[in-house]
């Protein structure tokens, strides 16, 4: 009988459809629920500490401040964490209120963890579960036009999160990404053997957008919606051996048709989908 081949899995901010993302209980669940790399999205704070969140202040939709009080959505400028230290960020929740876009999500008290101690507990978790450690996918949230005002400079925000790598020992285990170009050529620069992976959110040609970037990432992660039979043998014939992971595929429906399209991994919300979608087409 023939069989589907399951790409690799990769949890989005940990399970964002099942519990707070970018959190340490998010991270664990997608242990436990056996993804093969962790993503996650990574801002620095003003006492230069790596820190995880997907914005690079406190997001109305899912925060609460250091008094338990709401963020109102005009006002989300004001906790800009490159502003705050990494104690006072700390005080933040962000993980008692459900993200209204994910209703499966289980809210928990969970706060912004430090790159550093997510490694530490995925690592423990994974030896307790027995099981083969993870790879990480890491996305520096880098934009010109925030440069120095909701983070450092791309050399200073790379060297950080470089340091936390080696620190922690997972930089063979490391997928670097990010929108923004100039990380990307810095990092391929300076530590070539970092695996490296260019998002692109738009619909324009694949091999113009990578074409761009200079050299050839060792990973290319479009929006989903872009992914067709004809965009991905065009990358096969041009870039052969380039993996290809879209993001953030969540719905059956979708899922089954990138499998069939044959990508080497998805990013996904709900890790659990994939695995018992698998099952149910294997």
């Amino acid at each position: 009988m023939f069989t589907l081949r399951r790409p690799e899995l990769h949890g989005h901010r940990g399970c964002r459809g099942l519990r707070p993302e970018n959190t340490l209980p998010a991270f664990l669940h997608a242990l436990e629920l056996g993804v093969d790399t962790i993503e996650l999205d990574v801002v620095i704070s003003a006492d230069h500490q790596v820190v995880v969140s997907h914005e690079p202040w406190f997001n109305p939709l899912i925060s609460l401040d250091p008094n338990g009080q709401t963020i109102p959505p005009g006002e989300a400028w004001m906790h800009n964490l490159f502003q705050l230290d990494y104690a006072t960020i700390r005080q933040y929740d962000c993980g008692l209120r459900q993200h209204p876009g994910f209703p499966e999500q289980i809210a928990q008290p969970c706060y912004k963890p430090l790159l550093r101690e997510v490694f530490t507990s995925v690592e423990a978790a994974s030896r307790q579960l027995q099981r083969a450690p993870v790879g990480y996918s890491i996305e520096i949230k880098c934009d010109p036009a925030g440069d120095n005002v909701f983070h450092p400079s791309p050399e200073t925000f790379l060297s950080l999160v470089l340091a936390e790598l080696r620190l922690s020992q997972v930089l063979d285990r490391t997928t670097l990404l990010c929108f923004d170009q100039r990380i990307l050529q810095l990092a391929h620069w300076q530590v070539p053997e970092l695996a490296t992976c260019l998002l692109v959110e738009d619909h324009r040609p694949w091999t113009e957008r990578i074409n761009e970037l200079g050299f050839v990432p060792t990973t290319f992660g479009p929006d989903f919606t872009s992914v067709t039979k004809a965009a991905v043998e065009a990358l096969r014939k041009d870039f052969p051996g380039l993996r290809l992971v879209p993001w953030t595929v969540n719905e059956a429906a979708d899922i089954l048709r990138m499998i069939h399209l044959g990508v080497d991994g998805i990013t996904t919300d709900y890790p659990d989908r994939v695995q018992v979608l698998f099952l149910d087409v294997g």
